[in-house]
């Protein structure tokens, strides 16, 4: 898909977007590339495997997607996230699982709580499903998009109205639509579902085990706090998590304010069987090394 369906607007303080991260990409030096490809596969370890790994395909812009496919094998899983079917592809000839789907989006501003998007939004879910459940995928990610003036229930009758055009067929493929959790007060100003609670009604409106929210531990930490409460509460919505460091969207070690180990033997209590995605935007020198860190903090 193209990174501009997911691209989420410059927060105000002009911070790295992943439309930013993308661009980056191309001006991005081969001798970083070749670094960051084959990691010393001294420093790998066995990963207990009471959860699912995954990274964001984004935020590792200096990498290909072959190159990206090769970097997590080493590390020791074997799924990418945000991967479009073009790049499904690459990712089945290394053996590697797209773990969210993406393409059918709109972008984040334009979705379901919109009904001006409906028609055009249906039309493309429907097609994707479709190239999701051929693929042998399950997970494909949608968005509230912006409130633009409407109030919250308002838009939550609506996002309600639009996902059943399309959960049905989803369930008859067996593709699990999964509306992602975004801060709306530093990243993503004016998005709906900005608030677990939110997003846990919606669920209940529906009633599906296809569809469910990907709880970004990053963004609820800025808009509500209360992670390891909210887990035990809403766990059976939670499709999917995602990772980064708060303040800053960086790596996820002991210079932000999560407690990654805690919440990950949280998210595990729980018997969740999903991904856990690391979409943490580095900033060490060896990006690589902190993905592998990240890996064996999460790795409870």
């Amino acid at each position: 898909m193209s990174i501009h369906s997911i691209s989420p607007a410059s927060g105000p303080a002009g911070g790295l977007t992943r439309r930013d991260a993308l661009r980056m990409a191309a001006a991005a030096s081969l001798a970083l590339g070749a670094a960051a490809v084959l990691p010393a596969s001294a420093g790998t370890a066995s990963l207990k495997g009471n959860l699912r790994h995954s990274v964001a395909r984004w935020t590792f812009p200096q990498q290909s997607v072959a190159q990206l496919c090769t970097t997590v094998k080493d590390i020791g899983f074997a799924a990418i996230d945000l991967v479009g079917p073009e790049d499904w592809p690459t990712l089945k000839a290394h053996g590697v699982y797209s773990s969210m789907c993406n393409g059918a989006e709109l972008g984040l501003t334009k979705g379901f709580a919109g009904r001006a998007f409906h028609d055009q939004l249906v039309e493309r879910y429907t097609r994707h499903i479709d190239l999701v459940a051929d693929a042998g995928y399950r997970n494909l990610i949608c968005f509230s998009g912006n409130r633009n003036g409407m109030d919250p229930q308002e838009g939550m009758a609506n996002a309600e109205a639009g996902l059943k055009r399309i959960l049905g067929h989803a369930e008859k493929r067996g593709v699990v639509l999964v509306m992602e959790l975004l801060n709306s007060r530093v990243d993503h100003r004016d998005y709906l579902c900005d608030h677990s609670a939110w997003g846990v009604e919606l669920c209940q409106r529906l009633g599906s085990d296809n569809f469910g929210l990907l709880y970004d531990i990053y963004h609820m930490q800025i808009m509500e706090g209360d992670i390891i409460a909210t887990i035990g509460r809403h766990h059976d919505c939670f499709k999917h998590y995602h990772t980064a460091g708060v303040p800053g969207r960086h790596e996820i070690g002991d210079q932000q304010e999560l407690n990654y180990p805690a919440i990950c033997r949280a998210i595990r209590d729980t018997g969740f069987d999903g991904y856990l995605a690391q979409e943490f935007m580095p900033a060490a020198p060896d990006p690589v090394g902190s993905l592998r860190e990240a890996i064996g903090l999460c790795d409870v």
